[in-house]
């Protein structure tokens, strides 16, 4: 087995892995210690990997299947690859806000693996906050609430013809499209039970969860607000630094993840993939 290094980040949520290089081919027994990291600490932090299309690709199938993206650009010759771009003349970034991926399919992602290709000189960082831990401090009460309830989900108004980049006529040429295909609506326990490391997770989060089935919109928004600011707290969170060769696995079942716009001018090019999950249980 690979002699390599697991070390906490330090803040809410994440682990450095050192002393490994994501272009060989790993062995079951790296992948599945991998894998347990993963469920432990929510997100794994990879530096100076010189990885290509195809060695993503490979370390990527061995957590399983690929989801091709509906909506994003494609990286050339690779589908698998959805392409998260920023042009020096965009303001608009993808994905600044807290969310999570593909919530609104019934069978959601497990994780996303985020590479480097060109990171802008200053900013440009990635939030991520830990829903399991989240969950952890909640007071008795709190958990007892939760229980039993189920959220919406949906990509219509993120992904869709009325979404709000759409309406305002925001520069998402060549990074965003197939408005179309954006019909996915969901429902999944609002507290969900972790399939690797069976700890509870706190499964909302602003971007894709759109109520509380049940629940009118006028009681369901300010009960999210208490548990988005809740999950958001600095103490749940840690804020990684990129650098070309960084790679960022994290598990959506268990974090959030945010991209810090603060890097107007520069070009910011990343290479996405989506890995399939599982229908999720309380």
């Amino acid at each position: 087995m690979s002699n390599f290094e697991i070390q906490p980040s330090g803040g809410g949520v994440g682990a450095f892995v050192d002393g490994i290089d994501l272009a060989n081919d790993l062995s079951d027994n790296v992948t599945g210690a991998l894998r347990s990291a993963l469920g432990e600490h929510g997100v794994l932090f990879f530096r100076d990997q010189k990885l290509t299309p195809e060695g993503q690709i490979a370390f990527a199938e061995k957590f399983g299947e690929i989801n091709v993206n509906r909506f994003f650009a494609h990286v050339d010759g690779y589908p698998q690859i959805a392409q998260v771009l920023k042009e020096p003349d965009q303001t608009k970034n993808i994905g600044g806000g807290w969310h999570t991926d593909h919530t609104y399919d019934t069978a959601p992602a497990m994780g996303s693996m985020l590479h480097a290709i060109e990171t802008p000189p200053h900013g440009g960082d990635t939030m991520y906050a830990s829903t399991c831990r989240a969950y952890e401090t909640l007071s008795d009460g709190f958990k007892k609430t939760l229980e039993g309830l189920n959220a919406l989900h949906s990509s219509r108004h993120v992904f869709g013809p009325q979404a709000r980049y759409v309406r305002k006529g925001e520069d998402t040429a060549g990074r965003l499209g197939n408005n179309e295909a954006a019909t996915q609506d969901s429902t999944h326990p609002l507290v969900i039970t972790h399939p690797i490391s069976g700890k509870k997770s706190i499964y909302v989060n602003p971007g894709f969860t759109i109520g509380i089935e049940g629940w009118s919109d006028a009681e369901a928004e300010p009960f999210l607000k208490i548990l988005y600011d809740h999950i958001a707290k600095p103490e749940h969170t840690y804020r990684f630094q990129w650098a070309p060769g960084s790679l960022a696995f994290w598990d959506n079942r268990a974090t959030w993840h945010y991209a810090v716009n603060d890097y107007h001018g520069e070009r910011r090019l990343m290479h996405r993939i989506t890995i399939e999950g599982e229908a999720l249980a309380a």
